[in-house]
């Protein structure tokens, strides 16, 4: 399974270090050229700097062959390129967090998840403690509704 991501899913997995979940769910994990960047930046946690600056092998860094049309232009610019990208191989899902992103790789009629939605998998698989690993990404600048938090933990810990 071929799976395009958007910065912040791949920031975030660094982070509560369970980034080498990826090639574990799916077959190849490729970004564009502007996700790259976003995880290069100065303003970028060192973590993710580090991390990024020698990808592992399993990460495929691939060009858009054409600019994202004038449709994304209100998305940052590694969203635009990632549903682009995503467009361009026919990728199997897109992995992105943000609302708007998500909604229009959506209407483009990709497969969307999260990096909620990727956690989850992982859990049901067994390669992951949801708790454990919602508990750790708690600790980080992620922000998503409690609610959905609390929904997502009662469907896990029935499991656990």
């Amino acid at each position: 399974m071929a799976v395009v991501s958007d910065t912040s899913p791949l920031c975030y997995l660094v982070l509560i270090d369970l980034i080498d979940l990826l090639p574990e769910l799916y077959d190849q994990v490729i970004i564009p050229h502007a996700v790259l960047y976003e995880l290069s930046v100065p303003q970028a946690p060192e973590p993710v700097q580090a991390w990024i600056a020698q990808p592992p092998v399993w990460l495929e860094v691939q060009s858009i062959e054409n600019q994202p049309d004038v449709g994304l232009i209100d998305l940052d610019l590694g969203e635009q390129e990632a549903i682009a990208l995503a467009e361009q191989l026919g990728a199997d899902l897109i992995i992105v967090d943000d609302r708007d992103a998500r909604q229009m790789a959506l209407q483009r009629g990709l497969n969307v998840i999260g990096l909620l939605g990727v956690l989850g998998v992982a859990a049901q698989r067994n390669l992951v403690n949801f708790s454990v690993a919602i508990e750790r990404l708690q600790q980080t600048t992620f922000r998503v509704s409690p609610v959905l938090i609390e929904s997502l933990l009662e469907r896990f810990r029935v499991r656990e």
